[in-house]
């Protein structure tokens, strides 16, 4: 008979939550941290932190997942691009999930990588997930445990199921921002990204008709912790009351932490555009405007 992993009663656990159930059986912690870094020519790439995890430690017992090249379509059109339900059914079988796991995902940044791979399980059918509050940088300021070297894993076996409303495409972000379709847009890329002073699309700035709700202003400064309920309803506050909500960045990272916090603010009906400004910019006709 399979024994469960621990129930989670949130999308979200706590440092201490995961530490009373490290061990427990069918618990299964991923470290999915990525390394973002600016290339000679001025573009943003990104490393995998699997040698950050070997040498600087990790949650013991956490198992490293590649969200760069096992948890992405590596033939997608723009990085990060989401895999095919076979392909992700391997990784998720590959780290050692299984129907019955319960999964601890966390980062060793704000916790948007950590997220990504929390909405990629949920739009498969998995919601035995949650992403540790705070990330590996909280559990290191707490000064607990830290492991380091390689974990394996013992293979699982992984059924998806996919979940196609948690996703939109580019031709439902059009009829969103035509006003044929019934949703609120919500942009994860920071507010100087946003007014279009910074960052290095072709074209700067936002999709009109958006909310700017900047991943990073999500957590709190010091403890790296996601802040209050309070204060995410109050940033989130015109977003709320959509009957949809439709959440991205430049890639579907960082929009996957605004959905992880609208799911944990309790709206139901939230989904990420994969393309993101990466595939809406590409298209010199898809409108971008600028200004907060």
């Amino acid at each position: 008979m399979t024994v469960p992993g621990p129930l989670l009663s949130s999308p979200v656990v706590s440092t201490q939550w995961l530490a009373d159930h490290l061990g427990a059986d069918n618990l299964v912690v991923l470290d999915a941290s990525a390394l973002p870094f600016v290339a000679p020519n001025g573009r943003t790439g990104y490393l995998t932190g699997h040698e950050q995890y070997l040498v600087h430690g990790h949650v013991p017992g956490a198992i490293f997942a590649d969200l760069i090249d096992e948890f992405s379509d590596p033939d997608g059109a723009y990085p990060f691009t989401r895999p095919t339900a076979g392909r992700f059914a391997a990784a998720a079988a590959a780290v050692g999930v299984t129907d019955h796991s319960t999964v601890v995902i966390y980062d060793s940044l704000a916790g948007q990588w950590a997220s990504r791979v929390w909405w990629l399980f949920r739009g498969f059918g998995f919601d035995n997930a949650a992403v540790l509050d705070g990330g590996l940088m909280k559990w290191k300021a707490e000064s607990r445990e830290v492991d380091r070297g390689h974990v394996e894993a013992t293979p699982g076996k992984f059924t998806p199921t996919e979940r196609p409303s948690l996703w939109v495409d580019k031709a439902e972000v059009e009829r969103i921002v035509a006003g044929d379709g019934a949703a609120s847009l919500v942009c994860a890329v920071p507010s100087r990204e946003f007014a279009g002073e910074e960052g290095r699309r072709a074209r700067p700035g936002h999709i009109p008709g958006s909310l700017s709700v900047p991943a990073i202003g999500l957590v709190d400064a010091e403890s790296n912790a996601l802040l209050p309920v309070a204060e995410l309803k109050r940033a989130f506050a015109s977003a709320l009351a959509a009957e949809r909500v439709v959440a991205y960045c430049a890639g579907g990272i960082s929009a996957a932490f605004d959905a992880l916090a609208l799911t944990l603010l309790g709206h139901r009906n939230v989904a990420v555009y994969d393309g993101s400004l990466n595939e809406w910019v590409d298209d010199a006709a898809a409108p971008v405007v600028t200004g907060a």
